[in-house]
């Protein structure tokens, strides 16, 4: 006798499909064309042996790894520190330390890099003013301003995850070791530090993946120092009508190393040994004297550089410029400059964000629910697949799109639902993430009970347990649209003129030297991604919605 199909096997079939259809599908048909020679069409291994062979190419591999080794120390030396100072320490000002490091989350990684340019690039406001005083800097382009902005951007990441295990620790095992004579930094490093490796572990992983998916920041800096994600764009950018075989080649190499650290960094999360503590947890001691300042002037100094690109960005929106140089003086002429281009790149990422949000919501609670309520053989693999999309760089998702749909049956470059689509699979998981943690807070037999009443499973769904999980769906959802108006790489692949976004307007500004204008609409991205993170927090009430 063949198993009864309920609303909600049919549910899952229907996720699948839509997995296999804007996932497996366009990620199948770049594996395809990374084996496929730019010159027969036939099967061929020519363009992974270009990759190693020509210097180009392989020098961008190295520096994929240099540049992501390097992002994940420098995150982890600020990000630790910070996190050890907050913890263990009376500081003034933790809930604004806090609020900054989520800020910094959901700030597009470009608006940074070209921050650091504008103070430190060749024609840098505080490189000129140092060299006025005869002191000489090198510009921030390289190898080294890469890494610094990597630093500067992820350490959030390292101090979120490292605080919350400072925290679970039991204060029991740092007071039998001080009982022991151990000095304080003896203690942080052989016993606090040690209980919270895999937490780091995790966090160090999880830097080095967003650093090497990174687009913006190695295309703005880098100058000779590129990494995949660059080549892969450049490559794709000057195939495009061809075969992009090589861009599909270092695609695929850049999604297999985010596929072995991101596995690496789900095996380390799961063995955080500072989650099993329940002992007492430490109080954070009061500083005085010469230790208050130097802890204080640490922290305080640490989290202004992680604010300065906002503060810049903001600042030089109302500066007076002509062209690239910035003049004495402040003006609103920057924001009268992109007033005629702020309504389509607005409009489009607003219809875009929605759209894709809109899908995200519906798609995820209901999936959402199969997987938490209808745990079985296929939910749970549908469950494990939603993984891809987090290990799928943005560049590498929209070649795969542009690839995918550019050729009957299914033409859809050129248009906005192609960016609608892409956005959708890719934040897909976020969004369900927030859902399935508030399912876990209500309890199946409050559904059952309008099961029992005579309701059909989907009503007792939307009648009863959507409105429990509203906050939850809200927060989710707006942190969804967030991330969705700040996405760059994937876009830039797939956009046309009349689909242009914020971020691509913003890109295509800086990329021609006009940091007045890039400033200008940057401060209204900016603007718009504070205040939905401080609706989304109101709404969520303390839920995870990250």
């Amino acid at each position: 006798m063949k198993p009864r199909m309920d609303v909600w096997s049919w549910a899952l079939v229907a996720g699948w499909v839509i997995i296999a259809a804007m996932l497996i599908y366009p990620l199948q048909s770049i594996v395809t064309a990374s084996f496929t020679s730019n010159l027969t069409g036939e099967w061929s291994l020519e363009n992974y042996a270009t990759i190693f062979k020509e210097k180009q190419y392989y020098r961008s591999l190295i520096n994929t790894f240099i540049g992501g080794f390097g992002g994940m120390c420098g995150a982890l030396i600020l990000g630790i520190t910070l996190a050890a100072f907050v913890s263990r320490f009376q500081i003034k000002g933790r809930a604004f330390i806090s609020t900054i490091a989520v800020m910094a989350l959901v700030t597009p990684p470009f608006i940074g890099a070209y921050s650091w340019i504008i103070l430190f690039g060749a024609n840098g406001v505080v490189r000129k003013g140092l060299m006025s005083l005869g002191i000489t800097i090198p510009p921030i382009y390289g190898m080294w301003g890469v890494i610094l902005v990597f630093s500067l951007k992820l350490f959030p990441h390292v101090f979120l995850l490292t605080s919350a295990a400072l925290q679970n620790i039991d204060a029991s095992l740092d007071d039998a070791a001080e009982s022991l004579g151990m000095p304080p930094m003896q203690r942080f490093f052989h016993v606090t530090l040690r209980l919270i490796t895999p937490a780091v572990t995790a966090s160090a992983l999880l830097t080095f993946i967003l650093s090497i998916a990174d687009f913006g920041t190695p295309r703005f800096i880098g100058r000779q120092f590129q990494m995949l994600s660059t080549e892969a764009y450049v490559l794709f950018s000057s195939e495009t009508g061809g075969n992009p075989g090589m861009a599909s080649a270092i695609s695929i190499m850049l999604l297999l190393i985010s596929l072995v650290f991101v596995i690496m960094q789900r095996w380390a999360a799961r063995h955080d040994l500072s989650q099993g503590s329940k002992g007492r947890t430490r109080v954070p001691a009061p500083l005085k004297g010469l230790k208050s300042v130097v802890v204080h002037g640490i922290t305080y100094l640490i989290i202004f550089a992680g604010i300065l690109p906002t503060l810049v960005v903001v600042l030089f929106s109302f500066r007076k410029t002509r062209g690239p140089v910035f003049q004495s003086g402040f003006s609103l002429d920057s924001y009268r400059a992109i007033w005629n281009d702020v309504p389509l790149a607005l409009g489009n990422s607003l219809t875009f964000s929605t759209a894709s949000v809109t899908g995200i919501v519906i798609a995820g609670a209901i999936l959402g629910y199969v997987i938490v309520r209808r745990r079985n053989l296929l939910s749970s693999g549908f469950d494990a697949v939603l993984m891809v999309p987090y290990i799928v760089p943005g560049i590498v998702m929209g070649i795969a799109y542009a690839a995918s749909f550019n050729t009957d049956p299914v033409v859809l470059t050129g248009t906005g639902f192609i960016i609608i689509a892409a956005t959708f699979i890719r934040r897909l998981p976020y969004g369900m993430r927030a859902m399935i943690a508030s399912l876990h807070q209500v309890s199946p037999s409050i559904e059952q009970a309008g099961v029992s009443l005579g309701y059909h499973p989907a009503r007792v769904f939307t009648k009863v347990t959507v409105p429990l999980i509203a906050p939850g769906i809200l927060a989710g959802a707006i942190m969804s649209f967030v991330t969705a108006m700040n996405e760059l790489s994937t876009t830039l692949v797939l956009y046309i003129g009349s689909t242009i976004t914020m971020p691509v307007k913003i890109y295509t500004l800086v990329s021609n030297g006009e940091y007045g204008t890039g400033s200008a609409l940057s401060t209204i991205l900016l603007t718009i991604t504070g205040l939905l993170v401080y609706f989304a927090f109101r709404v969520g009430k303390g839920r995870q919605v990250m």
